[in-house]
């Protein structure tokens, strides 16, 4: 797989009739290794040793309901309280981060109502915190350390 713009970190790995399957600690099973996936688990391990969240507050790939539409996001994590701290979409490498990105994580995040947002395809990515006062989001250079409550 593909150098991505993270810290190097170690995965495991299975081999099943052909395909490479990949060790999600959140969802605790194998997961078959697509270059998005790749990112998903990239960010995964970047929350919990760069940024210190609790692996308990971090859901991967879950259904949400936008517009009356089926969606699933990437990752969520959460505050202790149940409100949502940071709401990720993760992109495979190849596929460059468009407006078109941003406005798909601002219509899930209509129903999410995160503080930050983070859009990566493993090589680019970008944090915002928002602004609901204003209706924007703001770029900052990265997510702050996760602090406990």
């Amino acid at each position: 797989m593909q150098k991505l713009q993270f810290p190097t970190y170690q995965f495991r790995f299975k081999n099943s009739e052909n395909k490479v399957s990949i060790f999600d600690e959140i969802r605790k099973k194998f997961i078959i290794l697509t270059p998005e996936e790749w990112v998903r688990q990239h960010v995964v391990r970047f929350l919990l040793e760069e940024k210190n969240i609790p692996k308990s507050l971090i859901n991967v790939e879950k259904v949400l309901k936008v517009n009356g539409l089926r969606k699933r996001y990437d990752a969520v994590v959460y505050n202790s309280d149940g409100s949502i701290y940071i709401l990720v979409e993760c992109k495979a490498p190849e596929v460059k981060i468009t407006q078109g990105v941003f406005d798909q994580i601002a219509r899930y995040n209509l129903t999410m109502d995160a503080e930050y947002l983070m859009v990566t395809n493993g090589l680019n990515h970008y944090f915002c915190q928002m602004d609901y006062e204003n209706e924007k989001y703001d770029f900052m250079p990265d997510l702050p350390q996760y602090a406990t409550n």
